[in-house]
Formats: structure tokens, sequence, C-alpha cells
């Protein structure tokens, strides 16, 4: 299956897109760079998993995409209660997070062993 079509990955990409975007004149470098390295991580590791020929090389790096969900919700929480992010935006964003840990265990769970 061709990654660019699972809906899963375009999502996590135009999360990625958007907070690259959104971000991009966040002043402090260290808090930006972290989260949309950790952004980037989730379609990048989406497309590594299924390009890969094994069936538990794809668990692993789908479970690395979900992973960096985790690690972004929880960047998007500290940076909404320190202003960096609008409430409205940290939320969304949030919510999606969620929604791809969702996808993205279903996509593990229809792999088999």
């Amino acid at each position: 299956m061709d990654f660019e079509r699972l809906e899963v990955w375009q999502r996590g990409k135009a999360l990625s897109v958007a907070m690259y975007r959104a971000l991009a004149n966040c002043p402090d470098y260290g808090f930006r760079n972290q989260l949309t390295r950790a952004a980037l991580s989730i379609p990048s590791n989406i497309a590594e998993g299924m390009e890969r020929g094994g069936n538990a090389e794809k668990r692993y790096f789908l479970s690395v995409a979900k992973g960096s969900c985790a690690e972004v919700r929880t960047q998007l929480m500290v940076g909404q209660e320190i202003e960096f992010l609008e409430l409205t935006l940290a939320t969304h964003w949030i919510s999606e997070t969620r929604e791809l840990s969702r996808m993205l265990t279903g996509l593990i769970n229809r792999i088999t062993e």
C-alpha cells in the first residue's frame, strides 16, 4: 500500500505543515524546533514503516509515529500553558494528535503477524 494514500499519513503531514507555518515566528527556538521535529516524525515514520518489507518493521515504525503523537500532544499542552500557543489552536492540534493515535492503533492492529 502506498503510504501517500493513507489518510493517517495525509493528516499527519498536514499537521506538521501547519505547525511549521504557525510556529515560524515563535521566539523560543528550542520549543519551536522540538515541536516541529516531533510533528514531522509522525508522517515520516508512517512513510518509513509502510515502505518496509516485513510486518514487524511496519508495526515498529507505526508505533514510533504513535509515540511521536504523544510527544507532540505533551508539548502542545505545555506550549498552551506557557502561552506560546493560543488555546483554540492548541486544543485543535491536541484533538488531531489523539485522532492520529487512534488511526495508527487501528492500522497497527490490521497488520498481521
